[in-house]
């Protein structure tokens, strides 16, 4: 990034990626939602997709006409009427499996109800992969996006699932442009401890990424947060290492850690993020009730970019 712009990698950036690509159709189940038809008339605005609704079909288009929307002349949104939540979810994510979608998004609806119908087996989204929540972050002064993996979907990972929230969240970042992701698996020492699980862990991901078992990146742990992030926090002890102070992703040992994580970036440093569900056929916007619809559209972006 050439000196006198921002010092700071914008997630504005990946809207303007998203729109460059085939445009997309993002399934939207249970679309009766504020925030969520706001980022889908915002997305409109920039070109990034089309869209199906699915939900309450009188409720969507009170929501639509209330953010100026003509129904007559739209060409980029289609509603699609359901009786409950759940055949919401089931024919969203059924549009997405047989491919009249690239793109699911959750609206109005439980987690747990969309990801039901997201495993089904019969019309589901599953790979055999592990499912995992992969968070883009724009932190002002940081030249980079910092990805947080995961904040959401896996408890307490073991090694073999690790290795594949790796994968998902390396598909996601070389998606939007960094060729050779840098992978931190975090941990509170930059030691190995035989008492400490996540620094066993990490010692392993860093060997099997060098053995070529996990590809595409660099891995290299275990390393404390600071040591991660922060070129001086590296120097300081000492170490030396391709990923230390320069890290692409953090790869968080346990949810309670990743959900921390990616609150205190929000709350404490204002950071601005967009997050997708990886591992599943299509890339799934599952946010929460609480994000802004600017981290939908950012989100929105993401998946677009990742389908």
């Amino acid at each position: 990034m050439k000196k006198g712009l921002k010092d700071y990698m914008e997630l504005e950036t990946l809207i303007k990626k998203a729109t460059q690509l085939k445009e997309k159709t993002v399934a939207v189940a249970a679309a009766e939602d504020e925030e969520v038809i706001e980022a889908v008339v915002e997305a409109i605005k920039h070109n990034l997709a089309h869209f199906l609704l699915f939900g309450d079909r009188e409720n969507i288009i009170e929501l639509l006409e209330t953010k100026g929307q003509d129904l007559s002349k739209h060409e980029k949104i289609s509603i699609i009427h359901t009786i409950s939540s759940e055949k919401s979810c089931e024919q969203a994510v059924k549009a997405v499996s047989s491919n009249d979608a690239e793109v699911l998004m959750k609206g109005n609806v439980p987690t747990a109800t969309i990801l039901k119908a997201v495993l089904n087996k019969d019309y589901g989204l599953r790979t055999g992969k592990v499912l995992s929540h992969v968070a883009v972050f724009e932190v002002k002064g940081y030249d980079r996006f910092t990805i947080v993996t995961d904040a959401a979907m896996n408890i307490a990972p073991d090694l073999e699932q690790k290795v594949q929230i790796i994968n998902n969240s390396v598909s996601i970042a070389r998606s939007i442009g960094i060729d050779t992701p840098k992978v931190a698996p975090i941990a509170a020492v930059e030691v190995v401890n035989p008492s400490m699980q996540a620094t066993l862990d990490a010692a392993a991901l860093t060997q099997m990424n060098r053995r070529g078992q996990i590809k595409n990146c660099i891995v290299d742990g275990p390393l404390a947060l600071d040591n991660a992030v922060s070129h001086v926090a590296a120097k300081h002890k000492g170490i030396t290492s391709d990923v230390a102070g320069q890290a692409d992703i953090l790869l968080v040992p346990t949810i309670e850690v990743g959900n921390t994580l990616y609150k205190s970036l929000i709350y404490f440093a204002n950071a601005k993020v967009g997050a997708v569900i990886a591992g599943a056929k299509a890339p799934i916007v599952l946010t929460s009730r609480a994000d802004s619809s600017e981290s939908k559209l950012f989100s929105l972006a993401l998946a677009v970019c990742s389908a």
